[in-house]
């Protein structure tokens, strides 16, 4: 069966022979489903005419109105539709359908609980518990050598008398590939890490100067480890809008993740409707044990992607709203650091921000991460600084810029990339140093604005370097 990316997809086909049964558990053994909030901003949705019940998606049912999902309902024969709430229409139109015409497929990542069973969580509630999980028998698990974080397509059922979640009874697919592949992979931890050695473009058009300057004095490879440094309002959700756009256009092979941590919910809405990939949030309304728990999964699901060799880039806002949240809830130590940071609570958010890595074997993990300075709180600071040796690439953002209105706003001078010779064509290499040294005496705006008026006069990076060298620019 041929996967792709999309969640939770549902389609209906004719009744096959499964070779693997599982028994949903009941209601007691269920976990709490996510809240309202918890749960990604719906995207609007529309009275359009309701589609035929012959083919169903579950993520088109939950993008329709009540009303069209009634209408579907009454064509199905579900007593009672009219007074139904929406997520009930849903679960008994899946139902129905299932009873009627054989069996649904599904989709989502896998959680294994300490009990040994799992549920496949949806995107559409950030990856927590919720009311459209699918039951993972441990048989299943072993079978597979399924994992936390494992991406699990299948059949499934619908629950029985006394069950509250459907069940899966065939694997198809783990990880977008044939199951049997799934028990030749080496784990995360025994791979072997390298510098990024691949870069990852950014240059998509003349006027987009930010994908640019990043490309050329900033450049990203595959496996780095980067820092947006970034004071108060210096544009750095826009700068992360921007890379997440330019890797969607020039490396469609790239498996992108937007998480968004502690942030506004209008800023999770703007995230979702300008970048063309996976995103996936915990709001500032949100305890800080879900903050982590979204965090886990999403760092989970990229390791196992890893380990089938795929290419995975996780854009993180923010590592110190992350690292504040391991802080609330690790057991206290008795050794507090400056700022109000126990000694053990950094160990967690190194250890997701340390998994960004090069493979030797095959796959890249690549974490860019925001980390917010000049706050006016002393534990902020305390955590930049416990993370500012960690990465292999930073962008620093300079206040004084974003004032003067000059985007991007990157001081030239504080940024750069270890190992940028691996990423840069020797040829190329040269004039960029050149080109520091010519921006390095001025200060961080007036380097900025010199070099975004000799780049608006070329239309490609190349050009400019070229243009460099004849001495025109």
């Amino acid at each position: 069966m041929e996967t792709d990316r999309t969640t939770d997809e549902i389609r209906v086909k004719p009744a096959a022979t499964t070779t693997e049964t599982a028994q949903a558990p009941a209601a007691t053994a269920a976990t709490a489903p996510a809240s309202s909030t918890g749960a990604a901003p719906a995207k609007p949705a529309g009275d359009a005419a309701a589609p035929s019940p012959e083919k169903l998606e579950l993520s088109t049912l939950k993008d329709m109105s009540v009303g069209a999902l009634t209408k579907i309902a009454k064509q199905l024969d579900v007593p009672g539709a009219t007074g139904m709430r929406k997520q009930e229409l849903i679960f008994e139109i899946l139902k129905a359908r299932a009873e009627k015409s054989g069996l649904i497929f599904s989709e989502g990542v896998l959680e294994v609980l300490p009990d040994g069973f799992g549920f496949l969580r949806a995107p559409d509630y950030n990856y927590l518990p919720g009311p459209d999980d699918i039951y993972v028998s441990p048989s299943q698990i072993r079978k597979f050598d399924l994992h936390t974080g494992d991406t699990v397509s299948g059949q499934i059922r619908p629950p029985k008398d006394g069950e509250r979640y459907f069940a899966l009874i065939k694997v198809e697919a783990v990880n977008f590939e044939p199951p049997e592949r799934a028990r030749e992979k080496v784990f995360f931890e025994n791979l072997t890490p390298l510098y990024p050695q691949a870069k990852i473009g950014l240059e998509t058009e003349a006027e987009n100067l930010s994908a640019r300057v990043l490309d050329l004095m900033v450049p990203i490879g595959k496996g780095q480890r980067g820092l947006i440094v970034a004071p108060p309002r210096t544009g750095k959700t826009m700068l992360l809008q921007n890379i997440a756009n330019s890797i969607t256009h020039n490396h469609p092979e790239v498996y992108l993740i937007v998480l968004l941590i502690d942030e506004r919910p209008e800023e999770v809405t703007d995230m979702q409707r300008s970048v063309r990939g996976e995103v996936i949030s915990s709001t500032f309304d949100e305890p800080a044990q879900r903050h982590v728990q979204v965090a886990e999964m999403v760092i989970e699901k990229a390791k196992r992607l890893v380990e089938h060799k795929k290419d995975v880039v996780i854009l993180l806002d923010s590592i110190t709203r992350l690292a504040r949240a391991y802080n609330t809830i690790v057991p206290p130590s008795g050794k507090v650091l400056s700022g109000g940071v126990d000694s053990n609570a950094l160990q967690r958010p190194k250890r997701f921000f340390g998994a960004a890595r090069n493979i030797e074997e095959g796959g890249s993990l690549t974490i860019i991460s925001t980390a917010l300075i000049d706050t006016g709180s002393r534990m902020d600071e305390v955590i930049f600084e416990e993370f500012k040796g960690t990465g292999n690439l930073e962008i620093h953002l300079d206040r004084k810029l974003t004032d003067r209105r000059v985007f991007p706003s990157i001081d030239i001078q504080k940024s750069g990339t270890r190992k940028e010779e691996l990423l840069i064509p020797k040829e190329d290499l040269s004039r960029v140093w050149v080109l520091r040294k010519v921006l390095t005496p001025l200060s961080p705006v007036e380097a900025m604005e010199l070099l975004l008026s000799r780049m608006a006069k070329t239309k490609t990076n190349q050009d400019f370097l070229a243009a460099m060298s004849n001495g025109k620019s």
